[in-house]
């Protein structure tokens, strides 16, 4: 696993060649208990890796098509499952715990509902305040921005905006790892305003 922006954080990637850009899965590391996000399927090399990391204790799905390989995550290190309360119905494995908004999974990790994309209540995390893991609607299809889900595939492009610009809330903001494309490792926040359009710097409400 790679290395990210901060030492408790790795993550692995798979290149789709029909789409032309990656896909990502972060690893939160903690002493007490590891969490995944939206995990893809593990090389020997990675799964040694997270072993020797401590394993997983949860694994957490934004949304429903990005399943990938929690099951197989879930099975070989007794994790527990968390996906988004809106698919609860629907979603195509039982989880031990259904988040909403606002809601914190474990202390520093609080899950934010992103509306309009093209599941409902697609999971976004704002880990510790700062680093803003995210799924499906906000991706980054060129180095160094951030862009939206193709509005083609978004069941309500303008609650899919509205969605993004409450991110702002957290003005904290800094790196913004997305489960498709380049991540944004510093100027998150920046990057955010240059999607929906804010005036850098523009005053928000605080989270």
């Amino acid at each position: 696993m790679k290395a990210l922006h901060r030492k408790d954080l790795y993550g692995w990637s798979r290149f789709d060649e029909a789409r032309n850009l990656d896909f990502h899965s972060v690893l939160w590391v903690r002493p007490e208990g590891n969490v995944v996000f939206d995990p893809l399927p593990l090389s020997a090399h990675d799964a040694a890796h997270l072993r020797s990391l401590g394993g997983v204790a949860w694994v957490v799905l934004t949304n429903s098509e990005h399943v990938r390989a929690a099951r197989e995550l879930v099975a070989d290190f007794g994790a527990k499952l968390a996906g988004p309360r809106a698919e609860a119905d629907t979603f195509p494995l039982r989880c031990d715990r259904w988040l909403s908004d606002r809601e914190a999974l474990v202390p520093g990790l609080v899950a934010l509902e992103l509306h309009g994309s093209k599941t409902p209540g697609e999971l976004a995390f704002v880990l510790e305040e700062t680093t803003l893991v995210t799924g499906d609607l906000v991706r980054g299809h060129l180095g160094g921005r951030l862009n939206l889900l193709p509005e083609a595939k978004l069941k309500d492009p303008a609650r899919a905006r509205a969605s993004v610009r409450e991110l702002l809330a957290w003005p904290r903001i800094d790196a913004v790892l997305v489960g498709d494309g380049w991540p944004v490792f510093r100027g998150g926040r920046a990057a955010l305003e240059e999607l929906v359009g804010v005036t850098p710097g523009a005053a928000t409400t605080t989270a």
